[in-house]
């Protein structure tokens, strides 16, 4: 479905909002913490080798890289007439209408759709690993940053996993040299990396911004998290809950001359950053109210930086609200049934592998700055959506962001 005239006529007939196909995502590491509301048969559909499906993405069009991964695995898809067999890549609707869908700022500058969001779902926490910073990404010249936000949401989250806390970067006065000792046994011992990180409890419903060239290794929470497209990592974490990771995977996008220098490998990490002794004032997230109106309110879950954002929109039983937004936006129903512009929408039970959802859609600038009317069928439950922008929506700044970094002395 390449064709302009095609994709238009989509677009106008929902009013300027797309409805979304679910997108997947398995792998084979960790264990699935059951909490995407598909159907537990259907946890292994993409294949017992490539693991269980622990992710759910949104608005993407940023394709898989683990092993055995399909062409367009990763890339989210337009529900255009109800039949599953029918739905056409995103990707053919941001190539063929542009600024029409995103809106000028982006097409200008980005010449794309620059994000996308997710949902991972993993029992257990994730290795502490890294997304290359800035600097790194430059030198290295095919690979972009990959900065990224994590909210909590409590309708995701029935249970918390085995330990919803979070290491970010390194204790303020562990040294470079530390760090470097420990990576150079990477292939000998298990190193115990985090032992130098330090840890936070994550609270539902808040959140916190990682950007690239900060370790990171995420808790247990079933996590939605709006992220720049990429997918660039390096494990800095050797042994994880049994599971032994080798040296490529610690030497992950360093060319391959320098996968054995360990000043190189780590060069991809903000030193800085990842041992600012600020690092909740700079970087933690609480809901922060932007607009409310009769029967309906909104507020930033993810905000200060650069480069995306996102907002949590509540609307009350019985209530319906038309809800205008600066930029177009991909979002995600997590409570409640009503309506969304012109189609039903529902937060589901149980989804089954390779079914249409009304949970998902993607709103084009010009309908958000218009406002779309969303409805609450429920007498009882409010309505929830979480919505996931690009860096043209005007996000708000956080004021200790702006100070210099402090370092341990």
């Amino acid at each position: 479905m390449s064709d302009k005239t095609a994709s238009r006529k989509v677009l106008d007939k929902g009013q300027g909002v797309l409805r979304m196909a679910p997108t997947w995502v398995p792998r084979p590491f960790n264990r699935p913490g059951r909490r995407l509301r598909l159907h537990p048969d259907d946890l292994f559909a993409m294949g017992m080798e490539r693991g269980a499906i622990v992710e759910r993405w949104f608005s993407s069009l940023t394709r898989v890289e683990t092993k055995g991964a399909g062409p367009n695995e990763g890339l989210s898809s337009v529900n255009v007439d109800d039949d599953p067999k029918h739905t056409v890549l995103f990707q053919e609707f941001v190539g063929t209408l542009g600024a029409e869908l995103i809106g000028d700022k982006l097409m200008e500058q980005y010449g794309t759709w620059p994000m996308y969001a997710k949902f991972y779902d993993y029992q257990q926490p994730l290795f502490h690993h890294i997304h290359h910073g800035e600097e790194a990404c430059r030198r290295y010249g095919d690979v972009k940053p990959k900065h990224e936000h994590y909210f909590f949401p409590k309708q995701y989250n029935q249970h918390l996993g085995d330990l919803p806390v979070t290491y970010f970067g390194f204790d303020p006065s562990v040294t470079r040299e530390e760090v470097k000792a420990r990576l150079g046994d990477y292939s000998k011992r298990d190193i115990h990396i985090t032992e130098l990180s330090r840890a936070f409890r994550m609270e539902l419903d808040t959140g916190w911004y990682t950007p690239a060239g900060v370790l990171h290794a995420p808790g247990s929470l079933c996590t939605y998290e709006p992220q720049w497209n990429s997918d660039v990592m390096a494990m800095w974490e050797n042994v994880v809950n049994g599971e032994v990771f080798d040296h490529d995977a610690l030497a992950g996008y360093v060319p391959e001359k320098d996968k054995d220098d360990l000043e190189t490998i780590m060069g991809v990490a903000d030193w800085d950053l990842n041992t600012a002794t600020d690092y909740r004032e700079r970087f933690f997230r609480r809901p922060l109210p932007e607009q409310q109106g009769a029967g309906y309110e909104q507020s930033w879950v993810c905000y200060g930086n650069d480069y995306i954002a996102a907002k949590r929109l509540t609307v009350l039983p019985g209530q319906e609200a038309t809800v205008a937004d600066a930029a177009a936006y991909g979002c995600i129903v997590i409570q409640g049934h009503g309506s969304f512009g012109p189609f039903d929408c529902e937060s589901p039970t149980f989804l089954r592998y390779g079914e249409l959802s009304a949970d998902e859609f993607f709103v084009s600038a010009a309908a958000a700055k218009q406002g779309v009317k969303v409805r609450n069928a429920s007498r009882y439950e409010p309505l929830v959506i979480l919505k996931h922008f690009g860096p043209d929506v005007g996000i708000p700044q956080v004021e200790a962001m702006k100070k210099p970094i402090p370092r341990h002395r």
